[in-house]
């Protein structure tokens, strides 16, 4: 099977993992990067506050969200950009939580996508002092990039996941994962329980 996934990297406004305030995703078809896109997010009611930390990580602030779409009215363009693609990032667990819970706080079905790691995927294929994603994507020949800017960082989750594909000599995320020694995981919805049914006399 071809190389075709989906590298993706969310922005947060503070500590919670439901304060989306940016994405970016690139879309990979046979190891060869061909469409990126990224927008601003106005976060979920109550998790919409932004910390002074958080912006000056990533400098996106309140009011630069006041007129993006909210996460239920972007959810439909982030899913209709990433298909049914396997999603890629970088500490993907942290990616994950965020569609996961800006999902449970807007009460918006979150798609249950599978989805693999760089960062586990370069622990394994690298030998580095650091595995944070600008020296993992400088290993990989893509130095000198915006980190945290969302769309930028996709893109260099993009090209380390590409990197080590090559250097696994495989074309296929699952072969990647199998040869790196990592799992591709999925996104675990938790099931509504069943309201008890009542029957008439």
């Amino acid at each position: 099977m071809p190389l075709d996934f989906t590298a993706i990297d969310f922005e947060t406004a503070n500590s919670s993992n439901a304060s989306a305030c940016a994405v970016g995703m690139v879309r990979v078809r046979g190891g060869e990067v061909v469409a990126s896109t990224g927008w601003l997010i106005r976060p979920p009611a109550g998790h919409d506050a932004f910390f002074d930390l958080n912006t000056r990580i990533h400098g996106i602030r309140a009011e630069d969200v006041v007129d993006a779409k909210s996460w239920s009215d972007q959810l439909g363009d982030l899913a209709a950009f990433a298909g049914a693609d396997v999603l890629v990032a970088h500490n993907a667990g942290f990616d994950m939580a965020v569609l996961k819970r800006a999902c449970e706080a807007t009460g918006d079905e979150c798609p249950p996508y599978r989805y693999a790691c760089t960062l586990q995927v370069a622990r394994s294929v690298y030998q580095l002092p650091s595995y944070r994603l600008p020296f993992v994507a400088a290993e990989a020949g893509f130095a000198e990039f915006a980190h945290h800017n969302a769309t930028a960082d996709a893109l260099a989750c993009a090209h380390v996941m590409i990197d080590a594909a090559r250097r696994l000599g495989v074309d296929d995320i699952d072969d990647v994962a199998i040869g790196a020694g990592v799992r591709v995981s999925q996104i675990v919805i938790a099931a509504q329980p069943e309201l008890p049914r009542t029957f008439a006399a």
